[in-house]
């Protein structure tokens, strides 16, 4: 808690603002949810995430910037560093995310992706795999964008992890658009491999506190459009790591 020590005015004040953000999206979302059709669910749960995500990044001094086309629907595949990058991300653009299951627990982070219609894996369930792809199908075929983590998991960012092929059937058959994404952040006064990604053993609460207390974080997000995916799942996931990486080298923060 030496975060709060040191900067006791600006971390009771943040956390004050989240809680309030955080309301005022449930209650946002209690109204829209309640005028919206059935059909048009999908895209109202995207647009809410959306506004929710950039009063979010307000709060939490979340300065971001991009290069490259933003994909509006198909697969884009990303590295994972935090829960910031959903709210980077979808920011952004509208979409929906594939997250492990356990996000589901996570205190109102959890809350949070579950009205944001964000399809969960249950990694130690791979009879269940087959049951997310179809998800995923399902959500590529509202033209929406959905976002998948192929790491399985975040990490400090030293590296990019190997991309996982089990979810990747979708991309593998080559309909939908295809892009990839590097997310890379900054840190004036800490270090972003302790204090902005999330990872390791790492407990919400704490984090979160901690980064309320940072002046001001920089995200940049690079994207490249592909022009075909492969039919082979795991030839794609090696190719795509290749490029995170190759992106990774390119742009160093």
């Amino acid at each position: 808690m030496n975060s709060w020590i040191n900067h006791p005015l600006r971390v009771t004040g943040r956390l004050f603002w989240l809680g309030g953000e955080l309301f005022l999206a449930a209650f946002n979302y209690g109204i829209q949810r309640a005028l919206c059709p059935r059909e048009s669910l999908p895209s109202m749960r995207a647009a809410w995430l959306r506004i929710s995500s950039r009063r979010l990044l307000r709060v939490l001094r979340i300065e971001t910037q991009f290069d490259g086309n933003i994909p509006l629907s198909g697969l884009l595949v990303c590295n994972h560093l935090s829960y910031l990058d959903i709210l980077v991300l979808a920011a952004l653009a509208p979409c929906v995310f594939v997250a492990k299951s356990e996000v589901k627990y996570w205190p109102v982070f959890g809350w949070f992706a579950k009205l944001a219609g964000t399809v969960f894996v249950h990694r130690e369930q791979r009879t269940q795999a087959g049951h997310t792809v179809k998800e995923i199908e399902t959500a590529l075929q509202t033209y929406s964008l959905v976002v998948l983590f192929p790491e399985g998991t975040s990490s400090n960012g030293h590296t990019v992890l190997p991309f996982k092929s089990s979810l990747l059937e979708p991309a593998a058959r080559q309909v939908h658009p295809l892009s990839a994404g590097l997310i890379q952040y900054a840190l004036g006064d800490g270090d972003v491999g302790e204090e902005v990604c999330y990872w390791k053993d790492m407990t919400l609460v704490p984090h979160v506190i901690n980064l309320c207390s940072k002046r001001a974080v920089q995200a940049s997000v690079h994207f490249k459009q592909l022009c075909k995916g492969n039919a082979d799942r795991k030839q794609l996931a090696r190719h795509l790591h290749a490029e995170v990486l190759r992106m990774k080298h390119a742009f160093v923060v």
